[in-house]
């Protein structure tokens, strides 16, 4: 696995965690820039300006909403028993589901201060998300988070988590960044470049992320599981569903409004 710490001077360690993070950020203004030069965008009043303030909304919504989704959706009882490790985000564990709950919360604040529709936002920036939670997953991969499944040891990019064990195991925080960020990011943007009812956008991001979450979650580690009659769901898939049904439902309403 490679070393978590990018560069170490002296007792200061800058991890590859971080830089992750801060790369999301920085695609995510650049994605936003270009995105303005959309003429359906540019025709809804969107400014340079308003992408550097809904950053620093974005950026409390991911960081806070993100580390209470992990402590809350995924081990309450560790963490409510070490109430100090809630606060050491840089040895990990962020929750997307947490984090998306909170980027629509300090969006929706972000919204309410500027007198825009809540929607529109949400249109706005959920292109940008993807690739940002490509970077999110590389920082998991590079800190040994989120092992996967055991797989076939003849499968040529199995690997060895040694914080786990000595099985050879998919290496699934790739396989989201790839299939959850990057195919989804690819799909979404295509899916965005021309002027769709209010609430379409949001509501693909939704059904394509949930959908492409449930899916790539049968080759990691579940942090739990819970069973339904016959039926065993991971954690991940079961926070997915709620996902994919609110995407169905916004993109049914997005679109009986137009043709209305």
């Amino acid at each position: 696995m490679p070393d978590p710490v990018a560069i170490a001077i002296g007792p200061l360690a800058i991890r590859w965690y971080g830089l992750m993070y801060l790369a999301a950020f920085a695609q995510f203004i650049w994605l936003a820039r270009i995105r303005i030069k959309q003429p359906h965008i540019a025709s809804a009043g969107w400014k340079k300006e308003d992408i550097d303030d809904m950053l620093f909304y974005g950026v409390l919504g991911v960081i806070i909403g993100g580390r209470l989704g992990e402590v809350i959706f995924y081990d309450p009882a560790y963490y409510f028993s070490h109430p100090l490790e809630i606060f050491k985000v840089w040895k990990g564990g962020m929750s997307f589901h947490g984090g998306f709950l909170g980027v629509l919360f300090a969006m929706s604040i972000w919204a309410r201060k500027q007198g825009r529709n809540v929607l529109d936002v949400w249109d706005f920036i959920a292109p940008m998300v993807p690739l940002g939670y490509a970077f999110g997953r590389l920082g998991n991969f590079i800190n040994a988070e989120l092992p996967g499944r055991v797989a076939d040891a003849s499968l040529p990019w199995a690997m060895i988590w040694p914080n786990v064990d000595n099985l050879p195991r998919h290496p699934s925080p790739l396989y989201q960044a790839l299939v959850d960020g990057l195919l989804m990011f690819i799909l979404l943007w295509i899916f965005s470049r021309k002027a769709r009812p209010r609430m379409a956008v949001g509501g693909m991001f939704a059904l394509l992320y949930g959908s492409a979450r449930f899916f790539t979650e049968y080759f990691r580690m579940p942090d739990y599981e819970v069973h339904f009659a016959s039926i065993t769901i991971s954690a991940g898939q079961m926070l997915s569903v709620p996902l994919i049904a609110l995407g169905i439902v916004m993109l049914i309403l997005a679109y009986r409004k137009k043709a209305a």
